[in-house]
């Protein structure tokens, strides 16, 4: 097994036990630029390292009653037939040299997003707040749908979305939801969306089942200890570094 994947899988789930964001947003560019895959393999194998390490943190968080069901199905009612046809054009069109770069600018347009959205998480809530008086329920529910659509778009191209992007959304769209339940719900919307997702990419021989394996190793030991470093490490200080990542890696993808 490879002892490099191993490690990277660790880090990733270090940072991602930490934050709660990250996994997505610095496994991709790391499959690229460590290991070489091309993007669409990269973003395929992302796709079920995320779904797989999600899961568990789903169930958790339904045991707790973390999980607003009504907030998660619709946005699966819109993410999950954007990511079966946006899946279906990739497979009737091709892995074509166009769509690669397609990938890769997807990939570095998400990245930037999930900084700016990690980097002012308090102001998106506040915006919310500003904004709630335009939102009766019919039109929140709209909306709330259309989010998933975009999500499912976003995460079926670059892997990434489903985490502090799908977060933002239920900020501006629930400001009055508690963070818990914002959290809880944004996982579990993000667990089906990113299985259906990474099947899709899988059915197009877009994952790498092997090195997917090694960094599954590392991630469950790097989840459990970086939960635990939560407390010991200013939040402040960790949200900035992880933006620092993610602009970095999003521009390099861009350049």
């Amino acid at each position: 097994m490879d002892l490099l994947a191993v490690l990277s899988g660790f880090g990733v789930g270090a940072i991602v036990g930490m934050t709660g964001v990250g996994g997505g947003s610095l496994m991709t560019p790391l499959l690229m630029g460590v290991f070489g895959l091309a993007p669409a393999v990269a973003i395929g194998t992302d796709l079920w390292f995320a779904a797989i390490t999600k899961s568990g943190g789903s169930w958790v968080h339904h045991k707790l009653g973390h999980v607003d069901y009504r907030i998660t199905g619709l946005l699966l009612a819109g993410s999950l037939p954007a990511t079966v046809a946006t899946i279906a054009v990739m497979h009737f069109t091709g892995i074509t040299k166009a769509w690669a770069g397609a990938l890769t600018v997807a990939l570095g347009v998400a990245l930037l997003l999930t900084a700016l959205a990690v980097a002012y998480r308090g102001f998106w809530t506040t915006l919310g707040l500003r904004i709630e008086r335009w939102l009766p329920e019919p039109r929140r529910a709209a909306f709330t749908v259309a989010s998933g659509v975009l999500l499912g778009v976003l995460v079926s191209l670059s892997s990434i979305g489903a985490g502090a992007i799908g977060a933002t959304l239920l900020l501006l769209l629930y400001p009055r939801l508690p963070t818990h339940r914002v959290v809880g719900t944004d996982i579990a919307h993000a667990v089906p969306l990113t299985l259906v997702a990474g099947i899709g990419h899988a059915m197009l021989g877009n994952v790498e089942w092997a090195l997917l394996t090694a960094l599954l190793v590392g991630s469950l030991p790097g989840i459990w200890l970086g939960a635990r470093l939560t407390k010991a490490m200013p939040d402040r200080l960790v949200r900035g570094v992880l933006c620092l990542a993610l602009v970095t890696a999003g521009l390099k993808v861009l350049a």
